[in-house]
C-alpha cells in the first residue's frame, strides 16, 4: 500500500504501542481512501483477549503497532454503519482462491500490523481505520448499540465458522471450555441452535455464573468429570481442557479448537481412539466474510444482555490502562472520539 495523500489537512489520533506497557498519542493526517479502501470512524472499540496477550509477553506481536481489531464505526462521507473483518486477503492466490481467504499467502491483519508510514491507521484505537481493499466490511443496523456490535468482528465471528466447522449442533451434547466472550458467545448459538445439552467448563467462577444466563444447561469446574458429549468446542487454549475435551468425545464426537493460538505445551492423543471412536479434530482460526455476515445476523436477533459482558469506554489517553489491568467484564472498550 503506497502511502496515502492527506485528506484537506484533516488529522486523526491514533494509540501507538510501542512494548511493554508504553502507549503514546500520535496524529496522523488523515487520508484519502484509494480504489477499493474505505475510511471508517470509529465510535466504539473492544479490547480482545489477544491484545492483553500481546502486551503482556505472553502473544507475539508486530511492535510498534496500533492494535485493536474490534470496533464498529461510520464510513466517512457516507455514515454508513458497518463493523468489518480482521483480515486483508488478496483475493487471488491459491488460499484465496479455495475460499481460505482467512489463510491467504500474503495475508495482513487489522490490529496486528507494524506502525508505518504506508499504513498508520491499522488498528481501532484510533479515532479513524483505513479498511485497505480485501476487507470485509459488513453494515450494522441501529437497533444494535455499539457495545454489542463491535465484538461483532472478531469474538462473534470467530464463533460462527467454529459453529460451522461443528455442523449442526440440533438435539447434541455439546461442551464448551472457557466462558470468556468466545465462550459465551458459543453457548448462546448452541441454545439458539437447539442443542440438547450446552456444558461449560472453566476455571473461574464468576463465568460460570454469566455462562448460565447465556444458555449454559450445566458447568463444570476445573477438574470436575465431563459426561459423554458429542461436540466440544475449546476457547481456553489450555492444554489439560484440551485433553479433558478429547476425552470427553462420544463416539462420532467432534472437537474444534479455537483458543490455542499461542504456543503451548503438546497434548496427548491416542490414535486409536480417534480411529476407532470415528472422532474428529479440527481447527479454526480467524474467519470467513460470511461468519461476520452471520454474527451481525446473530446479534440482531439475540435477546442476551451482551452489553453487560462490556466495560464503559475510556478515552485513547487510557489505551495503556486497559490493556495492562485485569479485566472486571469479558471486554474492556475505548471510544475514541472527544465529543
Amino acid at each position: 500500500m503506497a502511502a496515502p495523500e492527506g485528506r484537506r489537512g484533516l488529522m486523526a489520533r491514533v494509540a501507538v504501542w510501542r512494548g511493554g506497557t508504553e502507549v503514546t498519542l500520535e496524529a496522523v493526517a488523515l487520508p484519502e481512501p484509494g480504489p477499493g479502501e474505505t475510511l471508517v470512524e470509529i465510535d466504539l472499540a473492544t479490547v480482545c483477549g489477544s491484545d492483553h496477550h500481546t502486551v503482556s509477553g505472553r502473544r507475539p506481536g508486530a511492535c510498534p503497532s496500533v492494535l485493536g481489531h474490534e470496533g464498529v464505526g461510520r464510513i466517512v462521507g457516507t455514515g454508513q454503519r458497518v463493523v468489518w473483518g480482521v483480515t486483508v486477503s488478496c483475493g487471488t492466490c491459491d488460499r484465496c482462491l479455495r475460499g481460505l481467504t482467512a489463510k491467504c499467502r500474503s495475508l495482513r491483519k487489522l490490529g496486528h500490523e507494524a506502525y508505518q508510514v504506508a499504513w498508520p491507521l491499522s488498528g481501532t484505537y484510533a479515532t479513524h481505520v483505513l479498511l485497505p481493499a480485501g476487507t470485509a466490511v459488513v453494515p450494522v443496523p441501529d437497533t444494535l448499540t455499539d457495545a454489542v456490535a463491535a465484538p461483532a468482528g472478531c469474538a462473534t465471528a470467530t464463533v460462527m465458522a467454529a459453529l460451522e466447522r461443528a455442523g449442526s449442533l440440533r438435539g447434541r451434547r455439546v461442551l464448551v471450555v472457557g466462558a470468556g466472550m468466545l465462550g459465551l458467545t458459543a453457548i448462546a448459538a448452541a441454545a439458539d441452535a437447539a442443542a440438547a445439552e450446552v456444558v461449560v467448563s472453566d476455571v473461574v467462577p464468576a463465568r460460570l455464573e454469566l455462562a448460565s444466563e447465556f444458555g449454559a444447561t450445566s458447568t463444570l469446574s476445573a477438574g470436575q468429570g465431563i459426561g459423554p458429549v458429542d461436540v466440544a468446542m475449546d476457547f481456553s487454549g489450555a492444554a489439560p481442557a484440551i485433553e479433558a475435551a478429547l476425552g470427553a468425545l462420544d463416539v462420532g464426537g467432534s472437537l474444534v479448537l479455537v483458543g490455542s493460538v499461542s504456543p503451548g505445551p503438546a497434548i496427548s492423543v491416542d490414535p486409536e481412539s480417534i480411529v476407532r471412536g470415528w472422532r474428529s479434530v479440527s481447527g479454526v482460526h480467524n474467519y470467513e466474510r460470511r461468519h461476520l455476515e452471520q454474527a451481525v445476523a446473530f446479534l440482531a436477533d439475540s435477546d442476551r444482555p451482551w452489553a453487560e459482558l462490556v466495560e464503559e469506554p475510556v478515552g485513547l489517553d487510557r489505551v495503556g490502562d486497559v490493556l495492562t489491568r485485569e479485566l472486571g467484564r469479558p471486554r474492556s472498550s475505548v471510544r475514541p472520539r472527544e465529543d
